[in-house]
């Protein structure tokens, strides 16, 4: 299991409080944050830094094996963000239907922006790398690189389809692939 703390060198207090209901963030909740994809808070605890006393957040990414510790003052400008709700994701699925944009730029150029849109942890922006790099039946393989951003970026929408639908992240995978072959 790999532990990414906001401070290195950090003192840690092992002890977990219940979350203050002014962080916003109850412990339980599902949150994204944009370089990770889901997450669920695991609670807030006491961290001595530099002699400070700091509370931090402390979520939890099953998919990638990794505790995230956020100072809860640092939380929103982190880009921690609480799940979407139903009807941005009724708007990320309406964006999925879309006809796909493909600019005829360089495809290095192309894949900087589709990967600063998959780390943004805006749904709609990844929905939109989504749309762009799904490749139908009839159309022409995707290189490596293309493959594997549009993995990444179906991977972090699945999450958080499967999260707000409450079902499991394969089969939120196969409804956005369905929804995609059906457009």
């Amino acid at each position: 299991m790999m532990i990414l703390d906001w401070q290195i060198g950090a003192k840690m207090d092992l002890e977990i409080n219940e979350i203050d209901e002014n962080t916003n963030y109850t412990e339980g909740d599902f949150v994204v944050y944009p370089a990770h994809g889901v997450g669920h808070v695991l609670g807030i605890e006491k961290t001595e830094i530099g002699g400070s006393l700091l509370d931090l957040v402390k979520v939890r990414f099953d998919n990638d094996r990794m505790t995230l510790r956020i100072p809860v003052n640092k939380a929103a400008s982190s880009g921690l963000r609480k799940l979407s709700s139903k009807k941005r994701m009724e708007e990320a699925i309406h964006t999925l239907k879309g006809k796909a944009k493909v600019r005829k730029i360089m495809w290095s150029r192309r894949a900087q922006e589709y990967e600063t849109k998959i780390n943004s942890g805006n749904l709609i922006w990844v929905a939109e790398v989504v749309r762009d790099l799904h490749r139908g039946e009839n159309q022409a393989d995707q290189s490596y690189s293309e493959r594997q951003m549009y993995q990444a970026a179906l991977e972090r929408l699945a999450g958080e389809f499967a999260a707000i639908e409450d079902i499991d992240k394969n089969s939120a995978t196969v409804k956005l692939e369905g929804i995609m072959k059906a457009a």
